[in-house]
């Protein structure tokens, strides 16, 4: 009778702390007021992107962030270069959108698949850091550690340091204004325009239309397998799931309410007074 006793209680404790778990997970991934608040934004971003992306007149607006977007896209490559072995000669942006990482050595397949999935990747961070001031401001180090060797590597292209130069500026003048809480909005911003111009990008590159030189063919010729359309949706999927990931562990992660972070941010990194 008491063994039968034991195995009850202990049947029942695990069940309890299965539902105590599940509760918690549950508890974690529900928004608070002050993320109900980041994810209206962040919805808004996205409609606002979008509508400026096709309107030819207005596309100016958003053109600083999409030559932004190549930079992560190119420091990606040069990043994964750097990760494996190769050696970085020069990192260019074009007025047109468009760049390219000159290297030498590395392993390619990694090299070539790091463009959009490390931009795409870098977008997702960014979001989630963009749901706590803290967190952002953490990110802004980050970045600006990357954008000095990408200016290295890139020192004799003009339009990647004017480029670096105008988000330098914005950062600086988002994180003095209201104990830098429209630093974590220009973050989101960029986190936001980071994914939505990979999945553009890949789309327009790889399925919309068969364009000869791109990652994703370059890609498919050396993997083989798949053409370089199917490279491209699985490319698709992985930053859609990047895209969602960087929310959810903003959710997960960031509870504190816009009051906390406000204080929190007088005691790290704090701009004047």
């Amino acid at each position: 009778m008491p063994a039968l006793q034991d195995y009850d209680y202990s049947h029942s404790y695990s069940s309890s702390n299965h539902l105590s778990a599940r509760e918690t997970i549950g508890e974690r991934l529900t928004p608070n007021a002050t993320q109900r608040t980041t994810l209206i934004v962040a919805g808004v971003y996205i409609i606002v992107i979008a509508i400026l992306w096709v309107v030819p007149f207005l596309s100016w607006i958003i053109y600083p962030f999409k030559l932004l977007t190549v930079g992560f896209h190119e420091m990606s490559h040069a990043l994964a270069g750097v990760l494996t072995c190769a050696r970085i000669h020069s990192i260019e942006l074009d007025p047109d959108e468009g760049g390219a990482t000159k290297m030498s050595g590395g392993v390619r397949w990694i090299t070539l698949s790091a463009g959009y999935l490390g931009s795409s990747f870098i977008g997702a961070c960014l979001i989630a850091c963009g749901f706590d001031t803290k967190a952002s401001k953490i990110a802004c180090i980050v970045l600006a550690v990357f954008f000095v060797f990408t200016l290295w590597w890139a020192r004799k292209n003009w339009l990647t340091w004017l480029l670096v130069a105008g988000l330098g500026g914005l950062i600086i003048l988002a994180w003095f204004v209201a104990d830098s809480v429209a630093l974590r909005y220009v973050i989101l911003f960029v986190g936001v325009m980071s994914c939505m111009y990979t999945i553009w990008d890949v789309i327009d590159d790889t399925l919309a239309r068969k364009v000869n030189e791109s990652d994703a063919s370059r890609f498919a010729e050396i993997c083989g397998c798949f053409p370089s359309q199917v490279w491209g949706l699985i490319w698709l999927i992985v930053a859609f799931i990047y895209f969602i990931l960087g929310v959810l562990v903003g959710i997960a992660a960031f509870k504190d309410s816009s009051q906390q972070q406000a204080e929190e941010s007088k005691t790290f990194l704090p701009g004047p007074a």
